[in-house]
């Protein structure tokens, strides 16, 4: 069901005609949630998110931490970085980014969902990835998106408008991914592309292809991924965007991921994930106990 706004509430400030008082209902497609990405991004590194049009129980969390909009990176972050992507999902009223920031001098890779509701910001949900804070490499492809600036051309690239798949076919696509690194043995379904390639925080992590690494390197790594959550599907891209949780049950360790995939004709072309190491078993914030802590997929909100 297409969600429709009133884009004076939402977009007031950032768009003349309607700051002019036009009482004028339209959707918020892809241009109204890249405007707002920017408004999110610059209130957050002003450290004030009365910039923003939030709803007044509007939730925030940061990995999996409920802060509101006083705390956390509401008190840190300082400079808006030079990479950004932004992936629309109007039907749902959601977006989301993939975006760096810089924190008092400290790189930061950020995935982060916001959710719309009658031109409200009602919910704003982050993971990020602090440079300093893990293996070298992740730091290192923090440099590389500041580089590129903006994302890699076949994000962007549009699906003709006759092979578009519907949000839960390109949902459970994704969802294969999940269900082939966990507990993989090797001679799973692995529905990528020749070409696919993977990128954690930025830095490439494949050898060869998607397909070669889950068939030769990647087995027994991941024993349970859990609160998988499919939160924006770009339809006109072939976008998925999901969170999930890793869990390394043989040493106590858990990675809280943003998730983003590129599907074409059925396939998985590109992978990139926003991670950080999270304590093990920690719950997302969004879901109930019993969701957080199953395998199970979670319909698209």
């Amino acid at each position: 069901m297409l969600a429709r706004f009133v884009a004076f509430a939402a977009l007031a400030l950032a768009t003349p005609a309607l700051a002019q008082g036009s009482p004028v209902d339209v959707p918020c497609e892809r241009a109204c949630m890249e405007e707002l990405a920017g408004r999110f991004l610059d209130a957050l590194a002003a450290r004030d998110a009365s910039h923003l049009p939030l709803a007044p129980d509007a939730r925030y969390t940061e990995s999996g931490q409920e802060m509101g909009f006083n705390n956390g990176l509401w008190q840190t972050a300082s400079k808006v970085g030079a990479y950004r992507h932004v992936f629309a999902d109007p039907a749902s009223g959601q977006l989301g980014l993939f975006s760096t920031m810089d924190e008092n001098g400290r790189g930061l890779t950020m995935g982060t969902r916001i959710r719309l509701e009658n031109g409200l910001i009602t919910e704003v949900e982050l993971v990020t990835y602090r440079t300093g804070s893990g293996p070298a490499w992740n730091d290192a492809g923090y440099a590389v998106l500041e580089d590129m600036k903006t994302p890699r051309a076949l994000w962007t690239d549009a699906v003709p408008p006759g092979q578009r798949r519907s949000r839960q076919e390109l949902a459970q696509i994704a969802s294969h991914y999940f269900e082939a690194i966990e507990q993989n043995d090797g001679k799973g379904y692995y529905p990528f592309t020749d070409d696919c390639e993977r990128f954690e925080n930025g830095m490439a992590t494949t050898q060869r292809n998607c397909k070669a690494q889950f068939e030769n390197t990647l087995r027994g790594v991941v024993s349970r991924i859990r609160d998988r959550r499919f939160v924006a599907v770009d339809r006109e891209r072939g976008i998925v965007f999901a969170f999930a949780f890793f869990d390394h049950e043989n040493i106590n360790w858990t990675w809280q991921l943003g998730e983003l995939f590129k599907i074409e004709n059925g396939q998985i072309r590109r992978v990139e994930a926003v991670f950080h190491r999270a304590p093990y078993g920690t719950p997302s914030g969004w879901s109930t106990f019993e969701m957080a802590m199953s395998e199970a997929i979670q319909n698209v909100r």
